[in-house]
């Protein structure tokens, strides 16, 4: 019973954690606008990048990222879960999957969030950093190369299961449901952006790279 109250406890935590609404929050402190109010008026690190530019979008980005990570990271905290325990990743999920449902439904801004995509990226980095650093690594390398965040997305989430199926093959069968699970509601939120990107009207992110020079003392 005492187990069981704390895990219901944590997983109120992890709701919580992925209850701060950082792109709104930045928005609100950094710029004085309500990114709600601008672009797609979602609130998330795509919109950020597209509204506020490189900066805020990292900072959204990598604020998002940690609230899975750290929820993703709590059942470190039960004393009484073997960590190499199917039990541990299951807890995993339970905790990551909690952070994704409260980015989603904030509590802190009227249960109308982002779509999850960083903080789920966090939560797969807590569970299995390898795979997660190779889709990053993809997302990093469409994003940079074509401006489209969400089709970077698209892709880095649909990468995820593959590389478990095909190359890391974890013996825990739900991690590997849970991977094929995320690319399918990835595909299913993004129908939207996947009519506008096979329209050609689907807009970039305000990516900015300045290149300084360095001039010769004369």
């Amino acid at each position: 019973m005492t187990e069981t109250l704390i895990i219901l406890g944590l997983s109120f935590l992890a709701y919580i954690l992925g209850s701060i609404p950082s792109s709104i929050w930045v928005g609100e402190a950094l710029y004085e606008k309500d990114i709600r109010e601008f672009g797609s008026g979602n609130a998330g690190a795509t919109n950020t990048f597209r509204v506020l530019g490189t900066k805020a979008g990292i900072l959204v980005l990598m604020m998002d990222v940690s609230k899975g990570l750290i929820a993703a990271s709590l059942p470190w905290l039960l004393g009484f879960v073997d960590i190499y325990s199917a039990r541990f990743v299951n807890l995993q999920l339970l905790f990551g999957l909690m952070a994704v449902v409260g980015h989603v439904f904030p509590v802190f801004a009227n249960f109308k969030g982002g779509k999850g995509i960083a903080t789920l990226l966090g939560m797969v980095i807590g569970i299995h950093y390898v795979p997660a650093l190779i889709c990053i690594s993809l997302f990093l390398i469409v994003l940079f190369s074509t401006k489209y965040v969400s089709l970077s997305s698209i892709l880095a989430t649909i990468s995820f299961p593959l590389l478990l199926i095909f190359i890391f093959k974890p013996d825990e069968p739900l991690f590997v449901a849970f991977g094929i699970s995320a690319a399918i509601m990835v595909i299913l939120t993004h129908q939207k952006n996947i009519k506008r990107l096979v329209a050609g009207n689907e807009s970039k992110a305000n990516i900015r790279i300045r290149k300084r020079m360095k001039g010769r003392d004369r």
